[in-house]
């Protein structure tokens, strides 16, 4: 049975947000509603949904003199389409430019779970940690990846890294891929999936049963 967006916007806030981001980093810090971390020389701003009131201009003033303390070489701020709406113009003033404008998908993995379309076999290639790198061969010619990654501590996992080769597009490689996946991440607990995906990988998310949720749109600084 499939969730209303709502419930599943939730979710995603209450789980994939904040200090969950920053796995790996070398060194986090918090300002406020704020998680600042640090990866080698980039870093990463992210918060949970910002409350009315907060103040924005002394943060985003703070965060840039931050990273500018250090040595990274650009730092992003990863928005939010549901957040508050001064922060993009904000970002912008500031001189952070931004990336494409992604579509956050989320869904019960149990609606994943369809049998393997196209004339691909798909196989788990390797894994390091919570990440497992999927391929689809086709007479043993690799024809498509994509990669899961369980969010530990969380009922959910990520599909990555889709791709798949130009000649084989519409033939069923993404969707045999999102399947596998599904059920593997369903077998390890995970009940929630979810992605950032461009437009072309929408249509087949939404016939897995991920739903459009909101956007998001990374907000990139540069020395």
């Amino acid at each position: 049975m499939g969730q209303d967006a709502a419930t599943l916007l939730g979710a995603y806030d209450e789980h994939l947000r904040g200090p969950v981001e920053l796995a790996g980093a070398t060194d986090v810090a918090t300002d406020g509603p704020l998680y600042r971390g640090r990866f080698s020389d980039t870093g990463f701003v992210t918060h949970r949904p910002l409350a009315p009131g907060a103040d924005l201009p002394a943060l985003v003033a703070r965060t840039i003199a931050h990273f500018a303390a250090t040595d990274v070489v650009e730092f992003e701020w990863k928005t939010r389409g549901h957040d508050l709406p001064g922060l993009a113009p904000l970002l912008r003033a500031h001189g952070l430019v931004p990336g494409p404008e992604e579509t956050l998908m989320v869904g019960p993995v149990d609606l994943a779970l369809g049998e393997s379309a196209g004339p691909v076999t798909v196989r788990r290639a390797g894994a390091d940690g919570d990440t497992t790198l999927w391929l689809a061969e086709a007479d043993g010619v690799l024809v498509g990846t994509g990669r899961l990654e369980v969010v530990p501590g969380t009922p959910f996992a990520g599909l990555w890294g889709g791709a798949v080769d130009p000649a084989w597009r519409h033939r069923g490689v993404y969707r045999a891929l999102t399947a596998a996946r599904a059920r593997y991440a369903r077998a390890h607990g995970v009940r929630l999936l979810h992605s950032d995906c461009l437009p072309t990988s929408r249509p087949i998310l939404e016939r897995a049963g991920l739903v459009a949720v909101g956007t998001t749109t990374p907000w990139v600084w540069r020395r």
